[in-house]
């Protein structure tokens, strides 16, 4: 499924000719698809949360008969024609899509940065392709990653990877990679970074920033690049449109004391784990969570406008049958 995602990536930016617009359209593509099953899911839950004062009577009425009540519950589901997962289904697939745009990413930008370590390393330079801000979207949006690949992106890359771009080598190429001492044997994250650092020009790229080298927090002490990739944009924009698209879906009440503290967690949890994985991974996939955050965001803002206007025509066409 990776490799599809990254074959319509491709075939998307051999038109476009630029990754960063790519994968925004790539991204509404995706949305738009799966927007019916959206569609039908938040109308469940709005259902869902229209017949929870019934749900709540009659936990209260068979509290010490639970067999009871799970019948009571059942019933009150097939009379209102609602499903208590209605609102899973497209959770799930925007989850496992974005599970797969990461293997995705991570296959792309393997490749990219590969071809970027060899282009230096064969021909002195290695050309990056940006995107407003980012001067290379092959590696994160932070002022704490370099523009050119370093040892930790590196080590990310599978020896199978390695392998396969050393086979797509051509002769010349090979051939100015073992006057470096790299040979098919070698042609790994360690050859390729032990070679790299004998290049001024490497050298040039990943040093650090001499007014502020390292920022020490508790947690971690990081490197601050005077070429550095970016600005940290993206990774402050997932937290922020994560934030913002959880507020916005719809909230099925809480039955419990334990149910409310779970939803506040999971409320901070995903922003934090968003400026995590965006803060280290690369900056094209950063994108596709900004991207696909505003728009469930401006999505969740429209469907909820649509559906107070029909409860309320809803309640306009009763009304007028009351008074006839």
């Amino acid at each position: 499924m990776s490799e599809l995602l990254a074959k319509i990536l491709y075939g998307i930016n051999s038109v476009i000719h630029s990754y960063g617009w790519s994968m925004i359209i790539f991204t509404l593509v995706v949305k738009l698809l799966i927007m019916p099953l959206d569609y039908k899911s938040r109308k469940g839950m709005r259902r869902m949360s229209a017949i929870q004062p019934e749900m709540m009577r009659l936990q209260k009425k068979y509290e010490n008969d639970k067999e009871k009540l799970n019948r009571k519950v059942a019933e009150l589901y097939r009379r209102e024609g609602v499903s208590p997962t209605s609102g899973c289904l497209p959770m799930l697939i925007s989850m496992v899509i974005l599970w797969v745009m990461w293997g995705a990413m991570r296959t792309v930008a393997d490749t990219e940065l590969i071809n970027q370590c060899v282009s230096l390393l064969v021909n002195g330079s290695a050309e990056y392709e940006g995107f407003l801000w980012i001067k290379n979207i092959w590696m994160p949006d932070s002022p704490f990653a370099p523009t050119i690949a370093n040892q930790s992106s590196l080590a990310m890359i599978t020896a199978e990877k390695w392998a396969t771009a050393f086979a797509a080598l051509g002769a010349e190429e090979v051939a100015k990679l073992a006057a470096l001492g790299i040979d098919a044997t070698n042609f790994g994250s360690e050859s390729v970074l032990a070679a790299l650092q004998t290049l001024p020009v490497y050298a040039e790229q990943t040093q650090l920033w001499s007014f502020m080298p390292r920022l020490n927090l508790i947690l971690a002490n990081l490197s601050i690049y005077a070429s550095n990739n970016g600005w940290f944009i993206l990774p402050v924009l997932s937290a922020v449109t994560q934030f913002l698209m959880t507020q916005s879906q719809p909230q099925q009440p809480a039955a419990n004391g334990q149910q409310n503290s779970t939803n506040t967690f999971m409320k901070y949890f995903f922003p934090l784990f968003s400026l995590w994985i965006c803060s280290s991974y690369n900056a094209l996939f950063s994108l596709y969570w900004v991207v696909s955050n505003i728009f469930a965001w401006i999505q969740s803002i429209v469907m909820n406008k649509m559906f107070e206007k029909m409860d309320k025509a809803e309640k306009a066409t009763a009304k007028e049958g009351t008074v006839k």
